[in-house]
């Protein structure tokens, strides 16, 4: 590939490395080349142009990310649609992910020009959530290297989600005589937080005295019952013949380990008992705060074993406590990472559009209505619903492969409040906000969505998330669950401004550039931004 300053008159077939703005339109980033653009530019006096001009033997950024991704061995995982030269890998499920470091180090490897990024090793994961990105640098690559890195790739598993399983958990806390009937049911609420994670459940709980013999009398009849044991005693482990390590011995188990190299943490015990693992809780379990019982824990829930070797292998990484940055992903009652939903409003009359309806505009061979929908799937959000009204039926089945819900408001004549309601609505109850994007903006892309939700997602899901162009304001706009209920008593042809500049809440401005002002409402507005009207 070629890269540098162009002739405009020698530039058709070339890919433009800077968007251009020529009055109602604009060509953007990326863009190939064509012989009216030329036309064009040349009327507009524009006389060269930076473009990246393909040679033989070069693979396209998307094709050549899309190739890597799918050579890649993975499990789990699910493989999304490649755009602007990346392809997004998300979790098929809700598990722990695990990445074989000298793979992905093979893969980036291999030239600057293709870059592979994942989540840390054993990374608690949710469905849907992103763990992996391929990313080609350049406009294209050298087929070439495609290749070498598609044997790389091959070559053996890079990364997988192991899905949690939901476990019946026997609890069993030992009690001294100062001991607080209050911190016991405090730990018992913090640990069926810390296994909802994975849809596991307390089935029984025995209190005993801080005994062996006697915690050893109260694990046999849990291990009968459940698929993993755990143990708070009322004194931390100090020694492997302790109170917990010598009740799982006394009830007939092994132990496998006392101590591991993570702190807060150290004072874990592993164990197994009837087949079925045991953990000795250090005290710090008690908190919500991450600790080495978490990482264990997840283990064991998606199904991984964890030995002695496995344990002490924990130690690079395993200082928590005196890093104040590391996000906390639990509190008492379960928190969780921070989830947005996204509607796209879909049910517009395209009034402005004579007999045509805009929605059905074709962008490089595709239904706006369909790519719109698609930059929400790629983002990754975890519920996408599109509100139809106006021609319904073909509005729907533009997006009748794309994987996302639809919802039809019959009101839609009315204005955009009640399109805006519909979605709320329809969208789960799991979902911390709503991200809203009008179906007509063609300019919008995936990584714009990701800006937006990584600024809400900053602010800790308590601010109003607002895209502007040039400082001004523009959409989409992340609104809170916080504002869902005015949302939802709006009425006639009136957005959610009014609420936003009259909330309490702190409102972001994210600068997407031009990208967020760009909307088709005009065949002359659908021609400057690439779309074409078939009959």
């Amino acid at each position: 590939m070629k890269f540098g300053p162009c002739p405009v008159a020698d530039a058709e077939g070339t890919i433009l490395a800077h968007s251009i703005q020529l009055g109602g339109k604009r060509l953007r980033k990326a863009h190939l080349l064509t012989r009216e653009d030329i036309e064009t530019l040349g009327a507009a006096g524009v006389t060269t142009v930076t473009v990246a001009r393909l040679d033989a033997g070069d693979v396209a950024e998307n094709e050549a990310a899309d190739r890597i991704a799918r050579a890649m061995r993975v499990d789990g995982v699910d493989i999304r649609t490649a755009s602007t030269g990346r392809i997004n890998l998300h979790a098929a499920t809700a598990g722990l992910l695990t990445v074989e470091k000298t793979r992905i180090d093979a893969l980036n490897a291999i030239d600057p020009a293709i870059t592979v990024a994942t989540l840390a090793n054993y990374s608690a994961v949710e469905a849907g959530q992103m763990v992996a990105t391929v990313k080609i640098i350049p406009y294209a690559v050298g087929g070439e290297l495609v290749a070498a890195a598609e044997a790389k790739a091959g070559e053996g598993a890079a990364l997988a989600v192991h899905q949690f399983r939901s476990l019946r958990v026997g609890l069993a806390q030992t009690q001294l005589a100062g001991s607080k009937a209050s911190v016991l049911a405090k730990s018992a609420e913090l640990t069926a937080a810390r296994l909802a994670r994975s849809g596991s459940r307390i089935t029984s709980e025995r209190r005993t005295a801080h005994e062996a013999a006697a915690l050893a009398e109260a694990l046999k009849p849990l291990a009968g019952e459940n698929d993993l044991l755990i143990a708070f005693g009322a004194s931390a482990v100090s020694d492997e013949d302790d109170v917990i390590p010598a009740a799982i011995r006394l009830a007939g188990g092994r132990v496998e380990r006392t101590g591991m190299p993570v702190d807060p943490g150290n004072l874990l015990v592993v164990g197994e008992l009837a087949g079925k693992p045991v953990l000795g809780a250090p005290g710090c379990a008690r908190s919500p705060k991450e600790n080495g019982f978490d990482w264990v824990l997840d283990r064991i829930a998606a199904g991984l074993n964890v030995t002695s070797d496995e344990i002490a292998g924990m130690g690079v990484g395993g200082l928590l406590a005196e890093i104040p940055s590391r996000p906390q992903p639990r509190e008492a009652r379960g928190a969780r990472r921070i989830e947005i939903g996204g509607v796209l409003l879909a049910a517009g009359r395209s009034s402005r559009m004579g007999a045509h309806n805009k929605l059905l505009a074709r962008f490089d061979g595709e239904a706006l209505v369909h790519r719109s929908a698609r930059t929400l799937v790629e983002a990754g959000l975890r519920d996408v619903v599109a509100v139809l009204g106006h021609q319904a039926g073909e509005v729907g089945a533009a997006l009748s492969d794309i994987g996302i819900r639809t919802v039809e408001n019959p009101q839609f004549a009315s204005g955009i409040a009640s399109s805006l309601a519909t979605g709320i609505r329809a969208l789960s109850a799991k979902v911390d906000a709503a991200i809203i994007v009008l179906a007509d903006m063609p300019a919008v892309s995936s990584d714009d969505i990701g800006s937006l939700v990584d600024a809400f997602r900053a602010h800790g899901g308590k601010a109003i998330i607002r895209a502007t162009a040039s400082g001004q304001r523009g959409n989409p706009v992340i609104l809170p669950r916080a504002l869902f209920a005015e949302i939802e008593a709006l009425q006639g042809d009136t957005g959610a401004r009014h609420i936003i500049e009259n909330s309490d809440l702190e409102v972001i401005d994210v600068e997407l550039g031009e990208a967020a002002r760009i909307d088709v409402d005009t065949p002359d507005a659908l021609k400057a931004a690439g779309g074409v009207i078939e009959d």
